[in-house]
């Protein structure tokens, strides 16, 4: 493995500066580490805000089980032709647990259990699950890593989960639709992948921590597919393929590349928070791709979510 490759091994996955004192001096003509690490994250928060009206345009096209199963193996497909291409090295044996994990509840969990949430709630109303993911991911990788936050994170995190809960909530009428177990189901199990891979991510390239999830999931994919897509009518249209394009190559390869890379550089913790601006981007994209209505209070709840964002990420850059 190259170094150039790799992500920062010096950097803790707690939030803030690493043991020893500051981070190494950036490489000369590059980003400082915290300022890529935050770019990488939110290039993968906006790939990510575009799953859900994905999944409800690939729903157009697919069932539930065939559209979950094809995404896995088209995403597996490249991730197998990249690393063999760049002649990857198989990880160590003891890193194929974590690797588990991270396919388990981001390859697997997260998209079987949203788009079978999304069969009965809109979009609006599933972001809410990606509302409480920032938090629900802190307290994993405090579980997980044993950091701590500093009180002023937690607070500003909970005020952002709020925010967004309460916003999306109130998009969705109030009230609770049936999907809701699978997408409570859905935070647990991301929340969980999330951690291992930004753990992962720092002793291999977040791309291959991505790479080889998707080949352990393969062989079920492929199972999946061969059950589901013969019980599951497939009507082919433009938005079917887009939604299943866009869900295959941006938000499970792609995005999940980028948003590892920036969690390895900044820390599980502080990433996460990133992630409070999500939910708002996708209420965005469902309004412009789907038609479903926004209301004025977006403005309003975007202003407060930013604003929190940026007073995790002081707090966490003021730890020591």
């Amino acid at each position: 493995m190259r170094a150039k490759d790799s992500a920062t091994a010096r950097s803790t996955i707690a939030v803030g500066r690493t043991a020893n004192g500051p981070a190494t001096a950036p490489v000369p003509g590059t980003l400082p580490t915290a300022r890529s690490g935050t770019l990488l994250a939110l290039l993968g928060v906006v790939s990510f805000s575009l799953t859900f009206p994905s999944t409800a345009w690939g729903l157009e096209s697919f069932g539930p089980w065939s559209l979950v199963a094809l995404r896995s193996l088209l995403a597996a497909a490249i991730a197998g032709a990249v690393l063999l291409a760049a002649r990857v090295r198989v990880p160590e044996r003891r890193h194929w647990a974590g690797l588990a994990v991270v396919a388990g509840g981001v390859v697997v969990g997260f998209p079987l259990l949203t788009t079978l949430a999304l069969q009965t709630s809109t979009t609006s109303h599933a972001a809410v699950v990606v509302g409480l993911l920032p938090l629900t991911t802190a307290v994993f990788a405090s579980l997980r890593t044993g950091s701590r936050p500093p009180r002023a994170f937690w607070a500003a995190a909970l005020a952002g989960a709020a925010v967004v809960i309460t916003f999306t909530v109130v998009q969705s009428g109030g009230g609770l639709s049936s999907g809701d177990l699978y997408l409570f189901c859905a935070l647990l199990v991301c929340a969980a992948g999330y951690t291992e891979g930004g753990r992962l991510a720092k002793v291999m390239p977040g791309w291959q921590v991505t790479g080889w999830a998707l080949i352990l999931t393969a062989p079920l994919a492929l199972a999946g597919a061969a059950v589901a897509l013969p019980y599951e009518p497939v009507r082919l249209t433009a938005h079917g393929v887009i939604g299943l394009v866009w869900v295959s190559v941006a938000s499970t390869f792609f995005g999940l590349y980028v948003w590892y890379r920036g969690m390895a550089e900044i820390g599980v913790a502080r990433a996460s928070q990133l992630q409070l601006a999500q939910p708002l981007l996708t209420l965005v994209w469902s309004f412009l791709l789907l038609g479903e209505e926004v209301t004025p209070a977006a403005p309003v709840a975007a202003v407060a979510v930013l604003v929190c964002i940026a007073v995790t990420q002081r707090a966490g850059a003021g730890r020591s």
